[in-house]
């Protein structure tokens, strides 16, 4: 099939084609009649799968006969709202690459970042707004922002969205558009909160579902390292050194984490950069644009930052800490190994995440390869680390001294 055959008309083909797509995926290919019939939609489909033009293209074509209102006049006919400002920078990227050829506006809120120039931009009109959820209600508030004229709604990344405890914002958000819109949801998985979401919000929506959720690619090469946790930096080092080359992505857990693994690299003469979601939007923009013009090739990031995030070239994932939750993992392990590439995952394991390796291994229904030959094994009977505060009061909690419950005079 090519996009000629999915209805789109010449001028969003002609931007399509320069972009360098010749035929679309199989979401594209599922998904864009259902968008053109006005049908609500669930798609459950990983990042990587081409989902942005699944939902950029058809709604380009939908709203291509409304295009010429003059620019005061323009109204937000379609709302994308993504979780993080990465993504909803890079979903407003492809809507301008494939309206090149139409007089369609787009404009990208997002917070962490002056307000100011965004309500200069919507103030100038625009017929489709890419947000997060926050700011979208930041200034909806402030009366800058009108959603009555909302013709397509589009929730991206919807697991991650509830995950980071947007629920309420979105109900509220879906609330402030017309009852009479088109809802396109799209998440990696579908767990049971998501499909609470689309029972309440979506009228009769049609599902479509792109390769199982737990699949992982067979272009990635997956290793398992059990490593004490006191020598995971040793070992992650060690295989900098010897092992792994090219462009990586490292994922810790903890904001915390990301930023004491970075001073460890930067140390050792490595060149990394990093994104969490305490580092300011132009912060995380620079680190991501230094990873991607090759200025650094390690880029160590949480979870969060790093969903949707698409690098072209990505060479090797290192799991530092492994999720406790196994979808975590195969979206960490996608970003490896796009487009029919190959790549390597490798994760290492502290007898604390054993039991993370059991439910990885039973989601994707492979069994993940044990390097023994390393300078810092695990014992294998090794048991999960506790560790105790070193400032612990050695008195129980709740009990007080007879003096101290006598009432006192305070100075206030």
């Amino acid at each position: 099939m090519s996009f000629k055959d999915l209805q789109l008309n010449r001028p969003i083909l002609r931007a399509v084609a320069e972009a360098g797509y010749d035929n679309p995926t199989l979401v594209q290919e599922k998904t864009i009649p259902f968008v053109l019939e006005k049908k609500d939609i669930i798609v459950s489909a990983q990042t990587g799968t081409g989902k942005t033009a699944a939902f950029a293209l058809p709604i380009l074509k939908l709203l291509f006969d409304k295009q010429d209102a003059s620019k005061k006049g323009k109204k937000i006919k379609a709302l994308v709202v993504s979780p993080t400002r990465e993504l909803a920078i890079q979903i407003a990227e492809n809507f301008k690459t494939y309206s090149t050829y139409t007089n369609l506006r787009t404009a990208v809120i997002y917070g962490g970042t002056s307000i100011e120039p965004q309500k200069d931009v919507l103030k100038k009109g625009v017929d489709i707004l890419i947000a997060t959820p926050g700011r979208l209600l930041d200034l909806h508030k402030q009366d800058i922002i009108n959603l009555d004229y909302v013709e397509t709604l589009v929730l991206d990344e919807a697991d991650l969205m509830l995950d980071m405890g947007f629920i309420d914002d979105v109900k509220k958000i879906e609330r402030l558009c017309p009852e009479e819109k088109q809802t396109l949801l799209f998440s990696a998985t579908i767990p049971y909160k998501v499909e609470q979401l689309a029972l309440s919000i979506l009228n009769t929506p049609k599902r479509i579902e792109v390769t199982q959720n737990a699949s992982t690619s067979k272009n990635v090469n997956q290793t398992l390292y059990y490593v004490p946790k006191k020598n995971k930096i040793e070992l992650c080092l060690h295989l900098l050194r010897n092992t792994i080359k090219g462009n990586i992505i490292i994922f810790r857990r903890t904001k915390f984490g990301v930023d004491k693994l970075e001073k460890t690299l930067l140390k050792n003469g490595y060149k990394a950069g990093s994104i969490h979601g305490d580092k300011s939007q132009t912060a995380r923009q620079e680190a991501l644009a230094s990873f991607k013009n090759n200025q650094t090739n390690i880029l160590i990031a949480t979870d969060v930052a790093a969903r949707g995030i698409d690098i072209n070239d990505l060479d090797a994932v290192i799991n530092f800490d492994l999720p406790n939750i196994p979808e975590t993992y195969v979206h960490r392990i996608g970003r490896t190994a796009r487009a029919g590439k190959h790549g390597i995952a490798y994760s290492l394991c502290s007898a604390d995440e054993k039991t993370y390796v059991q439910t990885i291994q039973q989601l994707i229904q492979i069994q993940l390869d044990v390097i023994e030959d390393h300078p810092y094994p695990l014992d294998p009977k090794a048991k999960k680390e506790v560790h105790k505060s070193p400032n612990k009061s050695k008195y129980k909690k709740g009990r007080k001294s007879e003096a101290s419950k006598k009432k006192k005079k305070r100075w206030y």
